[in-house]
């Protein structure tokens, strides 16, 4: 027999041997060497779970796996068959076990959770922004703000780098980039699922653009910072810090501008340096800013030039409509008032555009140029023809903007004529006359900057110079090129046409979406009145037909649940079994529904109190238990004919102290479980119904049990959960049993795969995960009754008529919860059930409600997709034909 037959650890697969691999029996009988059980994950506090067979195990604590017995047999054997251990397998200092993972698709997933993953840290809190004005411009405009102030529990849902920038009262400028329709329905979204589903409406580039703005904002130090996304009454804004003063507060003598002599030149130069490390920074980032306004530069409280990125987005999508307009109204009006509109505009929004950018816009636009226009590709040299403008702009004043809006118009008529000639012969008269100003302005003294301002203002975008050539051509009016260490340092380069334009990205067509989805959820009660006639949706020929009535109720979320009738008491629990709905009541009765049409099939009236909770037994003959709070427990059979009396009554034991049965659950081992008042668990075989076990430990009322992978789960009114093994009904470990604070009941759980989830009465929500605390939040206001968990779908409902749906993403160790929405309810919820796509909500009016709920997710869903294509497969039609 060779070595790699020996006994070895199933983890690290090195042979058992007496020294440092030493075999430790679990309490599941299989063995694992004495280091692997020390780093072996912990799911919850003084467990593991066995390698070899995933099932939850009592682990001593604190002496660790040497408090477990050695398996001497193994031992024995490995040194009979090799004295020494096999020195071919190496040690694992750190093994882990994966186990497999189960998957469930009750629902569609509304987002992708690589989406989430990337953009839930840029989501700012509900409550982060406090809106004081709305500036409007046309189609676009800005909303300017303020932040208030974020305490600890806020900023962790930011970004670290981010939540180390934002603070308390400061200003902010917020632009739209998406927009939700938040029509009435059944199901209202949650904050971040808002967000989410905005995010997934906008087109991969339009969200990639977003990503570069972001990014850039951190990484660029003359950039205003983009704190991240905020959503605000249907709409999606970007978040940018803003300086109250910006270059047309500061200047004093705007129609003639600065005059460069001596006390006013270091200052003209040290903006001047600042704009182009904005602009370099733009570049080292791979964005083209394509229009660079003067509103765009803000400056903060010691002077120094801050380029925003709202407002520059902002004013391309002015520009993009000003252009339009231009060629619109052109053959609409008399030439000389469309001329006065269009210098009016550009005066008014101080937008420079140079000449690709104005062909590639016009273009854009759907507007033909003349067949001899010659076109050059948009890049960087673009933003040094905008840089050009904004400095001389400062040194000459207005009387520039007034020159360069003339030619700007002229060329666009030009170049937009039968012929398309004459433009460069425009561009040289324009340049002549910039050159006159520069000299008048600069005279002989500052020569060369004039030449290179004018080189910039090259009509090939291939002879200008580089952004870094401009600061340095500045810098040298401060600096004597020979005192200069800069030449020395390692310039940024960067490469020709290789960036990205935003003004011809696909963020500036979603903020023009965004305005106008704006306009037309305005408008939407008129339209919903002239569609309301009920026609069919004629569509191209062999394309699905979809009645526009029922198209539109299910995209606004206005479906129709059914109402299940026949209680006449509060419910108090659901189940779902073979082909039948099971409800229970204060009533005293067990109701039973058909699931194919659910019409009421049949009633059990066996119970002499209140039945508390019941649960469904898939066996050979299908069973539904029963437990009141007088300690009666009824077995009833499943199948027709329904038999009037149950086919086994137990009682437990009666005590006058407390009341009956609270809790029941079922597991795969052949028992079921009941929770009772006097404290206690009990095992009932399924097979003859005999009590098998009582597990004692709970301080109070044991009010909800749970089974999953092996494991009982029992939450008590004594705030604590405590788990018990399958296999034997020993005692495994206590959940919050050390918690600091006042103790709160605990009145459901919910359990599925390795996320255990805990309901309080005071409204809180735990979720355990491995090796990490709970994950505990305030999802109520008022008791938690019920909570029903599918796949990583949660929904709880309680004492405040709300059912909460959440979504849980990430792994077992890091488990992340996000509020997906909400659905108002008429009374109190008492019982949840997530089944098939179909949520069963049991409330304290006496009725049961049966949602479909992922009809009802799946189509608002598609309703925010771009091109709002309907797909309606069968099985979505047969749950669209039920209601």
């Amino acid at each position: 027999m060779n070595a790699a037959e020996l006994p070895e650890c199933p983890v690290c697969l090195q042979a058992y041997d007496g020294g440092e691999c030493t075999p430790r029996v679990l309490a599941c009988g299989h063995s694992a060497c004495e280091v692997c059980l020390a780093h072996l994950p912990k799911p919850f506090p003084h467990t593991l779970r066995c390698p070899a067979c995933t099932q939850l195990v009592h682990y001593p604590h604190p002496q660790g796996p040497s408090a477990l017995p050695k398996n001497i047999d193994l031992l024995r054997l490995s040194s009979l068959l090799q004295p020494k251990a096999n020195p071919n397998f190496n040690k694992t200092t750190n093994p882990t076990t994966k186990i497999p993972k189960k998957t469930q698709d009750f629902m569609p997933n509304l987002w992708s959770h690589e989406l989430y993953s990337v953009w839930k840290n840029w989501v700012l809190p509900k409550n982060a922004v406090s809106v004081e004005s709305y500036v409007k411009g046309g189609d676009y405009g800005c909303v300017y703000g303020r932040t208030v102030n974020l305490d600890d529990s806020l900023s962790n849902s930011l970004q670290l780098h981010v939540r180390s920038l934002i603070k308390g009262n400061q200003e902010v400028s917020l632009v739209k980039v998406g927009c939700f329709d938040e029509s009435d329905g059944e199901l209202d979204y949650g904050y971040v699922a808002k967000v989410m589903l905005t995010l997934c409406g906008m087109r991969d580039g339009e969200r990639d653009e977003l990503g570069l703005v972001l990014r850039a904002s951190l990484r660029q130090r003359r950039l205003c910072k983009v704190y991240g996304l905020w959503y605000d009454e249907g709409c999606l804004y970007l978040v940018c810090e803003r300086h109250d003063c910006g270059f047309l507060k500061m200047l004093d003598d705007w129609e003639n501008g600065f005059f460069p002599g001596d006390k006013e030149l270091s200052g003209v130069v040290m903006i001047g340096m600042e704009i182009c490390e904005g602009v370099v920074g733009l570049h080292s980032e791979g964005l083209i800013a394509g229009v660079l306004p003067l509103t765009c530069f803000e400056l903060d409280d010691l002077g120094r030039v801050y380029i925003s990125f709202n407002e520059m987005l902002v004013m391309g999508g002015r520009l993009c409509r000003i252009m339009a307009e231009a060629v619109s109204v052109k053959w609409k009006i008399d030439a000389e008032e469309s001329e006065v509109s269009f210098k009016d505009d550009l005066l008014k929004n101080q937008t420079f555009v140079s000449p690709e950018l104005l062909f590639e816009v016009l273009q854009k636009e759907g507007i033909e140029l003349g067949p001899n226009c010659v076109r050059y590709a948009v890049g960087y040299g673009s933003d040094v023809w905008q840089l050009a403008c904004v400095l001389i702009s400062l040194l000459v004043g207005k009387p520039f903007i007034e020159e360069t809006d003339r030619y700007v118009f002229s060329l666009i008529l030009s170049a937009t004529c039968e012929k398309g000639t004459g433009y460069i012969d425009l561009y040289e008269g324009w340049l002549e006359k910039i050159t006159n100003l520069l000299e008048t302005r600069l005279g002989s003294e500052f020569v060369t900057v004039k030449e290179y301002l004018c080189k910039c203002l090259d009509f090939e975008p291939g002879k200008r110079p580089r952004v870094i050539d401009v600061w340095k051509c500045m810098r040298e009016l401060i600096i004597k090129p020979k005192l200069d260490i800069m030449d020395a340092l390692e310039q940024v380069v960067v490469k020709e046409n290789a960036g990205h334009c935003l003004v011809l990205g696909e963020l500036y067509h979603s903020l023009k979406e965004t305005n106008k989805a704006t306009q037309r959820q305005m408008i939407g009660s008129s339209l919903e009145e002239k569609d309301a006639s009920g026609r069919m949706d004629t569509g191209q020929p062999g394309d699905l037909r979809v009645n526009r009535n029922l198209a539109e109720g299910l995209s606004k979320g206005r479906m129709k649940c059914i109402d299940l009738k026949g209680h006449r008491d509060c419910i108090t629990g659901l189940a779902v079994g073979g082909d039948y709905l099971l409800g229970s009541s204060f009533d005293k009765a067990v109701h039973v529904w058909s699931l194919q049409d659910f019409t009421h099939v049949h009633s059990f009236s066996g119970h002499e109190h209140k039945v508390m909770a019941l649960v469904f037994v898939d066996e050979e003959q299908p069973l539904c238990i029963s437990g009141d709070n007088g300690g009666g427990i009824c077995i009833w059979s499943i199948g027709t004919p329904f038999g009037q009396e149950p086919i086994k009554r137990l009682y437990e034991e009666k005590d006058w102290r407390y009341s009956g049965i609270h809790a029941l659950t079922v597991s795969d081992t052949g028992y079921f479980y009941t929770g009772s008042g006097d404290k206690s668990v009990k095992a009932w075989s399924i097979k003859d119904y005999t009590l098998s076990c009582t597990m004692t430990g709970h301080k109070s009322v044991v009010s909800a049990l749970a089974v999953c992978n092996g494991i009982l789960y029992s939450g008590s009114w004594d705030g604590t959960v405590r788990l018990w093994c399958l296999s034997d009904h020993s005692p495994l470990t206590v959940l919050g049993e050390d918690t600091p604070g006042n103790v709160t009941s605990i009145l459901s759980l919910a359990a599925d795969r390795h996320a255990l989830v805990v309901a309080h009465e005071n409204g809180c929500l735990e979720i355990w995960g491995h090796d990490v605390l709970p994950n505990s939040t305030l999802a109520h206001q008022g008791a938690i009754f019920s909570v029903s968990m599918e796949g990583k779908w949660l929904f709880t409902g309680g004492w405040d008529k709300t059912v909460i749906v959440q979504e849980l993403s990430g792994d077992d160790s890091d488990i992340d919860s996000t509020l997906v929405g909400s659905i108002a309810c008429d009374s109190v919820i008492t019982a949840l059930l997530s089944w098939q796509g179909k949520l069963i909500v049991g409330l304290a009016d006496r009725c049961i409600k049966v949602q479909y709920i992922f009809v009802l997710i799946f189509i608002c869903f598609l309703e925010m997709s771009n091109e709002r294509i309907w797909t309606i497969d069968t099985k979505l039609c047969s749950c669209i034909c039920i209601i």
